[in-house]
């Protein structure tokens, strides 16, 4: 072989090792970059796509939906929370069934909690000699009722119409008006810290 055909070979050896790196370290960058990039782009939507949209009317007929819950929160908050669902959404938490089907809606009622001076007094009087004073204060100071109403919320599935916000329109009501602004803007950050295989719904069925 002659001394230009062995520089060749060479060349091209060399070519192809450290060539084939470039083009491997390219394709790796282009997916570094380009991927992101191709992502945002195929995703892109108008503002008005990605838009959330709540409701601005509550479903009619909602305090006769079935009883799902019921919760407490604690302070600064201090309310109670009754849970009911529409028949869609009575058969889907029944049944355990996941994701929840379209036309699925929760009701969410809350209520300043208020203590009874009814209740308590029977209570003072049912526990005399059974407890000691101390123990029936502390009976009392974590027994309460539903006082005045503070708002209504609902959560309605629809994969299409609320594709923004994981398939769920949110509406919040105070004194039956709807509310808008930050407070909405909230709800779906919220519900979609919890776990994946819940489909943003914190309540579970209390039989």
């Amino acid at each position: 072989m002659t001394h230009r055909a062995r520089l060749s070979r060479r060349i091209a050896f060399r070519f192809s090792i450290f060539g084939g790196a470039a083009v491997a370290a390219l394709a790796v960058g282009s997916l570094r970059v380009g991927v992101p990039f191709m992502a945002r782009t195929a995703f892109a939507r108008t503002p008005a796509d990605t838009a959330p949209v709540f409701l601005t009317q509550m479903p009619p007929g909602y305090r006769d939906w079935t009883w799902i819950s019921v919760a407490a929160v604690g302070s600064p908050v201090n309310d109670i929370r009754a849970k009911l669902g529409n028949p869609v959404a009575v058969k889907a938490f029944r049944s355990g069934e996941l994701p929840y089907p379209e036309g699925t809606i929760i009701a969410r009622l809350a209520y300043k909690q208020d203590t009874s001076a009814i209740n308590n007094n029977v209570f003072r009087r049912a526990s005399a000699g059974r407890l000691s004073p101390d123990a029936l204060e502390k009976l009392l100071a974590g027994s309460f009722v539903a006082g005045a109403a503070t708002n209504v919320q609902f959560m309605v599935k629809d994969s299409k119409k609320y594709a923004s916000t994981g398939g769920w329109g949110y509406g919040q009501f105070t004194n039956g008006k709807a509310d808008t602004g930050a407070v909405m803007r909230g709800c779906f950050p919220c519900h979609s810290l919890g776990p994946k295989n819940i489909d943003f719904v914190f309540t579970r069925y209390s039989p």
